[in-house]
């Protein structure tokens, strides 16, 4: 981004666009003009860009501060209050201030001033009377402790993001590699009597094969570091073989760091770091490694623990829908189910179908409040309630009252919806009765697509003696019926009796020959779930 005096540059504006050569003067003496220097850094701390002026007052040429880290491009910065200024500006995003001094004599203060994507830093001389004494001389070897102190607040903030198992894999990946200057990374946890790799960056798949599921007795540091919980640092595959005489030499590397993940005070698993050239490994970076292996260690347990509640409620979920629909002939059916987005991935949508005999089926759909555990139990409660009165031959308004009862009695404290239809194949008649729910929409075969005016009833559990009155309505051939819930229609600030007629409308425009494609249409366009979202297609043929 800097020039030689006397020629002109082009700069990027933030639109995207490059200035003009007449702009792209104007703004270089703009900057030119303003007292002292400046740079930037963007969120992982390298310098993006610096004036000739910051240039100058740092003491480096423009090619060793772009795209360095300042505290190793000027080692000098690595000093404590160098550190907690930077610090502080990146956790409050506030401005910070601080003065230090540019061997021999310099002293210069540097001005920071952050927002989400990055940090703009002023830097001016300053008369050396004002300024803090002398900071102790910083050492050079390996990684600052600025940059490693840096990148631990880094990664831990950005462990808390992290969800499931490859999640923390990927975020520490992508954190620790660069910034450690590593090019291998190992991520381990026991599994039984092995040592099993969950995740992995910068090896080959030959290598990760041959390693994973190692017994945990195997005198391997990844598996030594379990037993123990003390870190191994190798500066050479000369000191590995000497701690460990069985190791081979396979993945070309030249220095190693096996870390223990702690979390709850002992041992979850082993982080492998690996580096092409030699590496010292001098106390403090040992230290800093060593805090950072408990982060990922920590954030493992989290997601680890997350991934078996997320696995268990899908598979409640799984085990409470039907996992297929009766093969009625005479019928096509299609559904679909999907989850909030927020949540457990589980819910209280449910639907049915419901084979009574050779000629009726009963179809139902409800929805239980809720995105959790809870309304999944109580989800399958309402529907086994609802196929048991369908099944011995109640109609419509029965089945959902002898449901409410049910309900009223277990006092769940949710509120449930549900609507439930009886179809007779033979006479091509419906009937219809709702606790709360929205209406079924009946697209003809023309196209045209209407709301069927069901009498309301009361939600289900509330009043022990409501009572459900029915439709009766033809099913003519050709016909679509769609049963659906408030997670299909209803979005902030969207009219509920708009968004159903959009929905009509997007019924009507697809093809009732494919009830398959027509559910996966209507359910791309349903807004974005916050809530579930169950749907269930019906069409009488032959």
């Amino acid at each position: 981004p800097l020039r030689p005096a006397g020629r002109p540059r082009t700069l990027p504006l933030p639109s995207g666009r490059t200035a003009p050569p007449g702009e792209a003067a104007a703004v270089t003496a703009f900057i030119d003009r303003l007292p002292g220097g400046s740079c930037a850094l963007d969120m992982n701390g390298r310098i993006t860009f610096v004036t000739p002026a910051g240039a100058d007052l740092l003491g480096a040429g423009p090619d060793e501060l772009v795209g360095a880290l300042p505290w190793e491009a000027l080692p000098w910065m690595d000093v404590p209050q160098v550190e907690d200024r930077y610090r502080a500006a990146l956790v409050s995003h506030q401005p910070q201030a601080f003065t230090v001094l540019r061997p021999p004599d310099t002293w210069l203060a540097f001005e920071l001033y952050p927002d989400p994507s990055g940090v703009s830093v002023r830097i001016t001389g300053t008369d050396p009377s004002e300024s803090a004494p002398a900071p102790p001389s910083a050492s050079a070897a390996g990684p600052s402790r600025a940059v490693l102190l840096y990148q631990l607040m880094q990664l831990a903030a950005t462990l808390t993001e992290a969800i499931g198992v490859q999640d923390v894999v990927d975020q520490a990946a992508d954190q620790l590699l660069p910034a450690l200057g590593a090019q291998g990374m190992v991520l381990m946890a026991p599994d039984d009597d092995r040592l099993r790799i969950i995740g992995h960056r910068g090896y080959s798949a030959d290598i990760i094969d041959r390693f994973d599921t190692v017994p945990l007795s195997s005198d391997l540091p990844v598996a030594r570091v379990l037993t123990t919980g003390v870190p191994y640092f190798f500066t050479s595959f000369t000191e590995l073989r000497r701690a460990f005489p069985a190791t081979v030499h396979e993945d070309g590397m030249a220095a190693w760091a096996v870390l223990p993940l702690i979390a709850s005070g002992r041992p979850r698993g082993s982080l492998l770091l690996s580096y092409r050239r030699p590496r010292a490994f001098p106390p403090g970076e040992r230290a800093v490694l060593t805090s950072m292996a408990g982060l990922v260690g920590q954030a493992l347990d989290r997601a680890r623990l997350y991934d078996t509640k997320d696995d268990l409620a899908h598979r409640l979920q799984s085990a409470l829908l039907p996992h297929t629909l009766p093969d009625v002939p005479g019928l096509k059916v299609a559904a679909r189910y999907l989850p909030a987005a927020q949540g457990l991935g589980v819910g209280g949508d449910f639907y049915d179908l419901i084979r009574l005999d050779e000629h009726t089926v009963g179809a139902a759909i409800g929805d239980v409040q809720g995105h959790n555990v809870d309304a999944a139990a109580l989800m399958g409660q309402v529907r086994t309630a609802v196929h048991a009165h369908a099944t011995v031959g109640s109609a419509p308004d029965q089945v959902l009252a002898g449901t409410n009862r049910l309900l009223t009695d277990l006092e769940p404290g949710l509120f449930t919806s549900c609507l439930y239809i009886h179809l007779d194949l033979t006479t091509r008649l419906a009937c219809v009765a709702t606790a709360g729910h929205p209406p079924p929409l009946l697209r003809h075969a023309d196209g045209r697509t209407e709301v069927l005016p069901v009498p309301p009833g009361l939600l289900l559990g509330i009043e022990p003696d409501s009572r459900y009155p029915a439709l009766e309505f033809p099913l003519p051939a050709g016909c679509v019926l769609a049963l659906y819930t408030d997670g299909l229609v209803e979005a902030p600030g969207v009219d509920l009796d708009d968004a159903t007629a959009a929905l009509a409308g997007l019924l009507e425009q697809a093809d009732p020959a494919d009830l398959d494609a027509m559910a996966g249409t209507l359910i791309r366009h349903a807004p974005a779930p916050g809530d579930d979202i169950a749907l269930l297609l019906i069409s009488p043929c032959g």
